[in-house]
């Protein structure tokens, strides 16, 4: 008998504690973006130090067991993505400067 009581009670006190977040600001938005940014080049350096562990398995193996040296089909070689490089996100101020008129030099007031 209590636990229908209990669980309409705790499913009243979840749905008003449920609160809308605000939407991110610009520059939430900019270091998130960062952030992909980041995971998607830390994501190619894990790949391809992983291509490099495979590669040297594969040599060992070819080496150790003598069985036709090299695999048949030719496989890709391994793409080093190099330094990670920040991408620079343009903001709504930039430029802004230009565009904005110049007061007039002797205007008098």
């Amino acid at each position: 008998m209590n636990k229908p009581i209990f669980a309409l009670v705790l499913l009243a006190v979840s749905c008003t504690a449920q609160a809308k977040l605000p939407a991110p600001t610009e520059e939430q938005k900019a270091a998130a973006a960062a952030t992909k940014d980041k995971q998607a080049w830390t994501d190619k350096v894990a790949a391809y130090k992983l291509c490099l562990a495979q590669d040297r398995v594969a040599a060992h193996y070819f080496k150790t067991k003598g069985s036709g040296g090299k695999p048949s089909a030719a496989l890709p070689a391994c793409a080093d993505p190099g330094p990670y490089v920040a991408q620079v996100a343009a903001s709504k101020e930039v430029g802004v400067a230009d565009s904005k008129p110049v007061p007039e030099a002797g205007k008098k007031k």
